[in-house]
């Protein structure tokens, strides 16, 4: 697209394209992200006036659209339809929905309830919206973030750009870990976080336009033909309601750190710290009882103003050498040296997946069961594979290998032990009894697949995240790229043919020219076709994200990359 000129904003803009597949997401996203950093630095600087007119200008802006509309129908739930049971899945409904995106007469319709199991048993209320919600609230979302990031807790560490759950144990461990350090945890629960969030307290403290945020929280929700009010709360299911919890509970560092010192410079008698993971936290302190009847007042003050509080069940105070588990992993001190390793239950739940997965597909050939648990078995062990996990991994892969064997025998109860060694296993380099299967390339020669083991993954400490870097700060932009491709590079080294695909297009999409992470999804394209004579080799393929590889395809779309 030819870069124009604006006159009265002096900022570059580009033609209008005509067709979804016309739209040139490489200026899109430049011109989007140029504004977001305008409205960071006007928080940063407390200008709260140009932060309203930066937002409005972005949020009706036809670049900031077409993201909206991007991330909504590329995300997980495309497929999954609100109360009015449509979806955008063709690229004129996608263009249409960029026309017809707007905050001028907009009426949210009321969110499809559903019920998803809980780790506990019980099940968690889900509100699905309608894909124009949806669209709507990422939309607002891309305004709003810049500013939540830059007034967020430095040790906040859930649903934010460039931050995990490895940051938040990693701070843990710096925490705990020390000659000297806290002995004393207050585990925090709060009740139903999402459903009990005050409604006035948002629209008092959240920058963002207030009456679309007030039709949001009042949408109500259909739950067996039955329309239902929401007086308090933001759903779990919409795309900013993570931010919007995130916004109210940010402040709570704050506050602990005005009662009990700085976690910098604090007193040593104290030591009290916050980790905080989205709505689950820990906080750290030098006795039971300075925690049970100093901090815990605290929180509970700090909660009360916005409509939450404790779980009395669930919040408890814990001994380091007793040890407490967080996002799926424990942490616990022996004879004084701090390890943090798989916890029980989360080990518990993998198993349980992957023994339903080979039980559920008794009659499923090899290869296609190699298939469907490698993507399992991997994901669970990249997740770990920052801590003392390698035990773990060991007697993972062997109650693997066992519920394996017996899916073997169970196929075949009149063959002899060896006959089923030989057809289902086999010795590769110095290891035995290697469960794999023989597939067929796309050149017609014959390879061996093989189950991916936890064992692979290579144990490699997290490298936290430092508290002050902001994504929407250019002074950070180069860190946060760096860290990106770094978590891409070590999530590919178990496949080293896409890897050097990656490393070959210097770890970029030709097409948007952004950078191709872990937690993006991507298309292998050949650039030479092989009806037209082109080979697998990584030489002729390159990786694209999926809206840019149907660009490239569609007969309106770009036809080349660069």
């Amino acid at each position: 697209m030819k870069l124009i000129e604006s006159r009265s904003t002096g900022s570059a803009t580009f033609a209008r394209p005509e067709h979804w597949h016309q739209i040139s997401w490489c200026d899109v996203n430049r011109q989007v992200r140029g504004l977001q950093v305008r409205i960071a630095k006007a928080t940063k600087a407390g200008d709260w006036r140009r932060v309203k007119a930066l937002q409005r200008f972005l949020v009706n802006s036809f670049s900031s659209r077409c993201l909206a509309v991007k991330r909504v129908t590329e995300n997980a739930g495309k497929r999954t339809a609100g109360v009015d049971g449509a979806t955008w899945s063709t690229p004129e409904s996608k263009w249409h929905a960029v026309q017809q995106l707007s905050s001028r007469g907009y009426r949210p319709l009321p969110l499809r309830r559903v019920h998803i199991p809980k780790a506990n048993g019980k099940k968690r209320p889900l509100g699905i919206p309608t894909m124009r919600d949806r669209a709507m609230q990422a939309l607002y979302l891309l305004a709003l973030e810049p500013v939540s990031e830059t007034l967020a807790d430095k040790n906040s560490y859930g649903f934010r750009r460039g931050r995990s759950t490895a940051d938040a144990i990693a701070q843990l461990f710096i925490r705990l870990a020390r000659k000297g350090a806290a002995q004393w945890i207050l585990e925090g629960d709060i009740r139903g976080c999402f459903d009990h969030i005050s409604h006035e307290w948002l629209e008092a403290h959240v920058p963002m336009n207030k009456a679309v945020l007030r039709k949001w929280l009042k949408a109500g929700y259909v739950e067996s033909r039955r329309l239902f009010p929401t007086n308090a709360g933001t759903p779990q299911g919409g795309i900013i309601s993570p931010t919007l919890a995130n916004i109210a509970l940010d402040g709570l560092e704050e506050a602990l750190e005005k009662q009990f010192g700085s976690t910098v410079n604090q007193q040593r008698q104290n030591r009290v710290s916050l980790v905080r993971y989205a709505d689950d936290f820990v906080i750290t302190g030098s006795s039971k009882e300075l925690l049970e009847n100093e901090v815990k007042p605290v929180v509970e003050s700090f909660l009360v103003e916005r409509g939450l509080e404790l779980s009395q069940e669930k919040t408890r105070v814990t001994h380091i050498e007793e040890g407490f588990d967080f996002l799926g992993q424990n942490v616990r001190k022996y004879d004084g040296k701090l390890l943090i390793k798989p916890s029980s239950r989360n080990v518990k739940a993998f198993l349980e997946k992957v023994r339903g997965k080979i039980k559920g597909n008794k009659a499923l050939r090899q290869e296609l069961l190699i298939r469907t648990l490698n993507p399992i078995i991997r994901g669970w062990a990249n997740y770990h594979r920052g801590i003392v996990a390698s035990e773990t991994f060991a007697r993972v892969d062997y109650l693997i290998w066992w519920t394996l064997w017996r899916w073997a025998k169970r196929r075949h109860p009149r063959k002899g032990r060896n006959w089923i060694r030989r057809k289902y296993y086999r010795s590769i380099g110095l290891e035995n009894g290697v469960f794999c299967a023989e597939t067929q390339t796309a050149k017609g020669q014959l390879a061996l697949i093989r189950l991916m083991k936890a064992s692979h993954v290579k144990i490699k400490r997290h490298v936290k995240v430092r508290w002050e870097a902001n994504p929407f700060d250019p002074e950070f932009e180069e860190y946060f790229e760096a860290r990106k491709r770094q978590r891409m590079l070590q999530s590919l080294e178990e496949r080293p043919f896409l890897r050097t695909i990656w490393l070959q297009q210097d770890g970029v999409c030709p097409v948007c020219r952004q950078v191709i992470g872990v937690e993006d999804r991507w298309h292998n394209h050949h650039k030479v076709r092989r009806a037209d004579g082109g080979s697998n080799a990584s030489g002729n393929r390159i990786l694209l994200h999926p809206n840019c590889h149907r660009q490239l395809h569609h007969p309106r779309g770009m036809r080349s990359v660069g």
